[in-house]
């Protein structure tokens, strides 16, 4: 197992201990391996069956960014409710978003900036399984563990936990966000998992802050190919076994190198959270069907002038370099991104300078997938306190990554118990969107 760990990117105010990790080898350390899926999806390929290649890109802003300082600015209402950053103007007529986001600004029209998102959790875990998950969960506030399976392991489940033509895995995760494992779904459709049924024991590992290091990365996959020269392994491999390593070993060096891209374009991009944008874009060509991020620090109770002001440029250039790149690649209609966290903040600023939890108005904004851009959707009361449109809720999220991703709205599969249970309850698409 080839495993990526990355520490948490700030802490939450509850202590929530979250390590991000992204494992990279074959799928599922029980249960189905990798050989195993590929003889699956030949089979399935032979009678015919089918899958949408679309992707999503799922930003966690982790610990509930503010929804006034990044998309709904409210510049007009009184002092202690506007936002503390001041706002831009966007390229879309009149509208305006958090004055961090110039670059974000200049591209709005590839963008659509949610202002009437809202759910009744304003704790970080049960916030956190709302939006994940697409269902309230309160036990999750006392770090009971996910009942619901994330949409990407839905995803996994519904396609198959890899690309049928590349062999790389349905999902993967760059780093780690609660609620987005399979949970009863099983392990074989958790994020890119484990190695295959004759390498159990192959374990390296390095830590995402290296990732930015492509060379280390890379020799971590020539050690590999060495070791199973060296053993013999391979010969012991059927056919299907020796497609397995191959697509692994040779497919995953090439989309995980991002030094391969045009140096303008990593300039672009730039470090951090650019690198895991340009990567999470190199992993979508490349098959991988749902790729969620994991960017914290948003847990703003004072001073959140300051911590936009540290954050928000950082989002800011990584999302711009995003969006632009896919429209120019023509890849805007085949990836949605969507950038959320687990709620807003509080409308009216704290005795800190700063804004507490906020689950009835929360921080949402989407681009590409095919979806209609260039709007804001749905509206805010003068102080952006709660929604003034209908509100949109988690399962509307939910119903329209689903479109996106052509995943039926009325799928089900059958829990532990046998009991079938629908991935979505009757909620529908975002109307404006679709």
């Amino acid at each position: 197992m080839f495993q990526l760990w990355r520490p948490r990117n700030g802490a939450t105010c509850d202590g929530m201990s979250r390590r991000d990790f992204l494992k990279v080898g074959a799928l599922g350390m029980s249960g189905l391996m990798l050989p195993d899926l590929l003889r699956a999806r030949a089979a399935q390929r032979a009678t015919g069956q089918s899958t949408k290649n679309t992707s999503v890109v799922w930003l966690w802003l982790g610990g509930g960014p503010t929804h006034v300082e990044t998309f709904d600015p409210k510049m007009t209402a009184p002092a202690e409710y506007r936002s503390t950053v001041g706002a831009v103007k966007t390229n879309v007529p009149g509208v305006e978003i958090g004055g961090v986001f110039p670059k974000m600004a200049r591209i709005a029209d590839k963008m659509a900036f949610v202002r009437s998102f809202a759910h009744g959790n304003s704790g970080h875990g049960g916030g956190t399984h709302w939006v994940m998950t697409g269902y309230d969960y309160p036990p999750a506030d006392n770090n009971q563990p996910p009942i619901k399976p994330g949409f990407g392991s839905i995803l996994a489940r519904h396609r198959g936990p890899n690309n049928a033509r590349t062999g790389l895995p349905t999902y993967v995760r760059l780093s780690g966000t609660y609620g987005d494992g399979a949970a009863w779904l099983g392990p074989a459709y958790s994020p890119f998992d484990s190695a295959g049924n004759a390498r159990n024991n192959m374990n390296l590992q390095v830590t995402l802050d290296r990732l930015t290091d492509r060379r280390s990365l890379l020799q971590n996959f020539d050690q590999m190919d060495r070791h199973l020269d060296r053993t013999g392994l391979l010969t012991a491999l059927d056919s299907i076994e020796g497609q397995a390593f191959d697509l692994i070993l040779s497919r995953a060096r090439e989309v995980f190198d991002v030094g391969r891209e045009d140096p303008r374009t990593r300039d672009r991009y730039g470090p951090g959270l650019g690198e895991q944008l340009l990567l999470a874009r190199r992993l979508c060509e490349a098959g991988v069907g749902f790729v969620t991020m994991h960017f914290g620090g948003w847990d703003m109770h004072g001073s959140i002038a300051n911590g936009m002001k540290g954050l928000g440029p950082q989002v800011d250039n990584a999302v711009a370099a995003f969006v632009e790149d896919t429209v120019n690649r023509g890849l805007n209609d085949d990836i949605l991104l969507v950038i959320t966290g687990e709620f807003g903040r509080t409308p009216r600023i704290n005795g800190s300078a700063g804004r507490d939890h906020w689950a009835p108005l929360s921080t949402l904004a989407l681009a590409g997938g095919g979806l209609k851009m260039g709007q804001v959707v749905g509206e805010s009361t003068a102080k952006a306190e709660v929604p003034k449109s209908t509100p949109i809720t988690p399962q509307n999220l939910m119903a329209t990554v689903f479109h996106v991703l052509g995943i039926p709205m009325d799928l089900q599969y059958k829990d532990p118990t046998g009991r079938p249970v629908p991935m979505l309850d009757s909620a529908n698409p975002i109307a404006e969107l679709v």
